[in-house]
């Protein structure tokens, strides 16, 4: 079975829907924002597909669920919460012109929602469906975590509304990712009476910003890059403290093992200097076996699309490390995400709607 291109949606429709979300701006950790923004996703979802969206409350904002009735047997997974300040959509408005759509969060991944939502309006049997669009993926998903993970569970199939990755590809396979903050303590002293009487906190931070680079195993598929430091008061003042913030990617379990032991293991240089650490792999890798079979049915339905392993992380590496099936990337083709570039293709948007419409018709089938 193969999907017609136009799947029966109205890409105006769409574009339009697309427009009222990213108009209501969902900044994440902004709870006030992200209460309207739950709040006009569920209004799309009832308008196009009916029933009742509940506004499920956490302290990081409200996530978004819907049910079609009936067996639970597939989950839409997406996020309502970008990664723009307030503000953004004044300097870089939603517009539509040369066949693409702008605007802050079009990409990642709100042109995701509206394209699943639109496919499966398509479907006159929605039993069996569950739509989750949550508030907090963007930091962590802390709040979101037990609830997303219970609902693909329940379902045993996921279908993640991340935006595609480069060419139009599905994402297969995804990185574990996490975050460290490496704290160093040392003693102020003026920098020209008595420079060493004082333990230079940022002289320290250097030595641990190269043996934290050193964790990297790039053949492993582990990348560890210091991202942010900061340290210092004034240009005659000896640093009495320093930070250093981390992203670390891997691969593999055993990876996610031997980088956090590597972190719990680091060790001042300077006599009299304290190192303390904070943070984990909090994104289990998602590998590509869990993709497997929903992408031999994405291929079936779309002949030709490719699947790609990809270094960021989303919360399909949660339902992937329960063992559910899940497939990512079915969400907008376009790019730049995180970045004022950041755009959809419209010629793709019905293509993208139909194939999540014919997942979905394939997993009720089962």
């Amino acid at each position: 079975m193969t999907m017609q291109k136009d799947a029966g949606v109205s890409v105006e429709a769409m574009i339009e829907d697309l427009r009222t979300l990213v108009e209501v701006e969902s900044p994440s950790r902004d709870v006030e924002s992200l209460a309207a923004s739950a709040k006009a996703v569920a209004g799309i979802i009832e308008h196009r597909l009916g029933g009742h969206a509940v506004l499920v409350e956490s302290e990081a904002g409200p996530h978004v669920h819907w049910s079609g009735g009936g067996e639970p047997k597939v989950l839409l997974l997406g996020h309502h919460d970008t990664v723009f300040p307030l503000g953004t959509l004044d300097r870089r408005p939603f517009t539509v012109a040369d066949g693409r759509v702008t605007g802050p969060g079009v990409f990642d991944m709100l042109g995701g929602i509206v394209q699943a939502v639109h496919g499966l309006a398509t479907l006159a049997d929605r039993s069996g469906v569950e739509i989750l669009i949550t508030a907090d993926e963007e930091v962590g998903s802390r709040s979101s975590r037990a609830l997303l993970e219970e609902r693909a569970l329940a379902c045993g199939a996921v279908l993640v509304l991340e935006g595609a990755a480069d060419g139009g590809g599905l994402k297969t396979g995804r990185k574990g990712c996490g975050a460290f903050q490496v704290s160093i303590a040392g003693r102020a002293s003026h920098a020209g009476l008595e420079p060493t009487a004082g333990i230079n906190a940022l002289v320290e931070a250097a030595h641990q910003v190269l043996d934290i680079t050193a964790i990297g195993r790039p053949e492993a598929g582990t990348t560890v890059t210091p991202t942010v430091a900061s340290a210092g008061t004034l240009e005659n003042v000896v640093p009495a403290e320093a930070t250093v913030v981390v992203d670390v990617r891997v691969e593999s379990a055993e990876e996610r093992a031997r980088v956090e032991s590597a972190f719990a293991a680091l060790a001042p240089h300077l006599p009299g200097a304290r190192i303390s650490v904070e943070g984990s792999i909090t994104r289990p890798p998602m590998p590509e076996s869990a993709a497997a079979g929903l992408f031999a049915v994405a291929r079936r339905l779309l002949p030709g699309i490719e699947g790609r392993a990809v270094g960021g992380g989303s919360d399909g590496n949660f339902t992937a490390a329960l063992g559910v099936p899940t497939l990512d990337g079915l969400g907008a083709v376009g790019g730049g995400a995180h970045a004022d570039h950041e755009y959809v293709l419209i010629e793709a948007m019905a293509e993208r709607a139909g194939l999540v419409a014919g997942l979905v018709a394939t997993l009720q089938n089962a």
